[in-house]
Parts: structure tokens; sequence; C-alpha cells
């Protein structure tokens, strides 16, 4: 074999490793696999904020899949990822979208979940944007007005109050309140100091008083326990008393006793009216006659 048919085997051999190479690097970069086992699973998202197709996915930030689809559906956004058959996900699972780095870059971060169930791939699984510095910046812009008229209204407050210290009258009214205090806390160290025989004193008297409750308590304790018992049931017995009390009042004036029928019955109350004026009568004529010529009496009685 001749030096130019050697040199063209090197050649060729060459340009094939460099061609294999390159579809290999090609492939990793765009997420290609020889692998014919995927696991594709929908995710809904309020919104993607510039998510867009062959975004990686990670789970607990390993790469593990792949973005494959981006479509509306009514007001949320259907983001399809492939993964590899041997991805293990749970029911709990949760989906974010996050930044992949500080040029803008998203990726959807996955947090496996601790569920003993696994997750059914054929479900559309709900997710969340997390936010980034556009997100943020935007939520800044909003209240950008407010922060600016907050820190004005600031100023003018940091403004009156030096004026209001700079000024004599108040730096002397402090000085006076600082003395006035500082003499308050002298006399009453000094109370403190005279009186420190009679506070001892006070809370010996605390602590014997303390002591002599513990042992009045404590001796008398089947005393007090047999109180609360026997008032206990007084109050038992009270409540019962009033129970009954409220049923006879109830049923005086719903006439369901002989009580309430004489107090309600207007025939006897009229009769009994009747019966008092004549005997008041009768009483007032024999009075009269006692007072007079003596008591009358004209009867006239058949027997037969």
């Amino acid at each position: 074999m001749n030096k130019e048919k050697i040199t063209e085997i090197k050649v060729g051999a060459t340009v094939i490793i460099a061609i294999i190479i390159f579809i290999f690097i090609y492939g990793w970069a765009n997420n290609y696999s020889f692998s014919s086992e995927k696991n594709k699973l929908l995710i809904q998202f309020p919104s993607v904020a510039g998510l867009e197709l062959g975004d990686i996915a990670t789970i607990n930030g390993v790469k593990k899949g792949y973005v494959t689809l981006i479509k509306t559906n009514n007001n949320t956004v259907l983001v399809e990822v492939e993964f590899n058959s041997n991805v293990e996900l749970n029911e709990d699972a949760d989906f974010q979208i996050m930044m992949l780095d500080l040029m803008g870059g998203k990726k959807i971060e996955i947090y496996p979940g601790v569920s003993q169930q696994p997750i059914n791939f054929s479900e559309i699984q709900s997710g969340k944007f997390a936010g980034d510095v556009a997100t943020a910046m935007a939520a800044l812009s909003s209240v950008q007005s407010d922060l600016i008229a907050v820190i004005e209204d600031l100023r003018k407050t940091l403004t009156i109050v030096n004026k209001v210290v700079s000024e004599d009258d108040f730096i002397n009214n402090f000085k006076n309140t600082v003395l006035k205090l500082d003499n308050i806390t002298q006399n009453l160290s000094e109370i403190i100091v005279d009186n420190k025989g009679n506070f001892r004193e006070s809370i010996k008297n605390i602590k014997n008083i303390t002591e002599n409750t513990y042992k009045f308590l404590s001796k008398n304790s089947n005393v007090i326990d047999s109180s609360f018992t026997n008032l206990n049931f007084t109050l038992s017995e009270s409540k019962q008393l009033f129970s009954k009390i409220n049923k006879l009042v109830s049923e005086i004036e719903n006439k369901e006793n002989n009580i309430g029928k004489i107090i309600y019955d207007k025939e006897l109350v009229n009769d009994l009216k009747i019966s008092l004026t004549q005997l008041k009568k009768l009483t007032t004529t024999i009075n009269k006659q006692l007072n007079s010529e003596g008591l009358k009496v004209k009867a006239d009685v058949d027997i037969f």
C-alpha cells in the first residue's frame, strides 16, 4: 500500500470521527437522544415569561428533560416537557419556571415530591412562575410613585425634626427634663435605701402569709371540698325548686290547677264580690242595732 492511500485513509477516518463528534455535540446541545423511550408531561402555567422550546427541565437542579411544546390555552399556557424513561416523579411534585442565569434564560425547576404515589404522566399538572429580575423591576416600577411620595414625606419630616431639635428652647427643655429625671432617680434610690429594712419586713410578712395560707388550705382541703360539694348540691336543689315554682306559676296562669281556676274564674270572683258586699251590709246592720236598741231578730220558721 503506497503512502497516498494511507494518507487518504487517515484523512477519511479523521473526517468520519469529526462528523461523529459533531453529531454527538449537536445532539447533546439540542437535547437529542438515541433512546426511544421517553416520558412526556403537560404542565399548565399562568405565564411562561420568556420560556422557549429546548429550554431545560431540571429535577432538584439536575438536568433531566427539555421543553418540546409551548401553546396557549385560554388564559393559561400549556408546556410539554420530555423526560427520559428513568425519571421518577410523585403526585405532589412542584413545577416552577425560574431564571437559569442573569442573562435572562429560563428553565423549569421540578421538585419531585415526597408522596409514595407516582405521578400520572397523562394528566395535566399545574405549575407557577417563580419570578425573575424583570418581574421584580416591573413590580418596583408599579410602586415607584408611592416610594417617591414616601421618601418626600420622610424628607419633610426629617427637616421639621431637625428644625425643632436645633432650637435653643427645645435643647434647654430637654436638658431640664433629663436633670429632673436624674433627680427623681436619685430620690427613688434614697427612698429604697432608707426603707430597705421595711421592704425586707414586708417581703417576709408576704412570705409568712403565703405559707400560712398554703398550710390552711392543705389542712382544710377536705372541709373546703365538702363545702363546695354542699354548695353545688344546694345550687342544684335551688335550681329544681325554682323550676317547680316556675311550673306552678305557669299552671296558675294557664288555669291548669285549682288555684288558677279560682283566681281566673270571673263568675267565682263576681260571686265573692257579691257575698262580701252582702256580708258588709249585714255587718253594718248588726252594728247599728247593737249600738241602738239591741239586736232584733225576726224569724218565721215553719217546721212542717
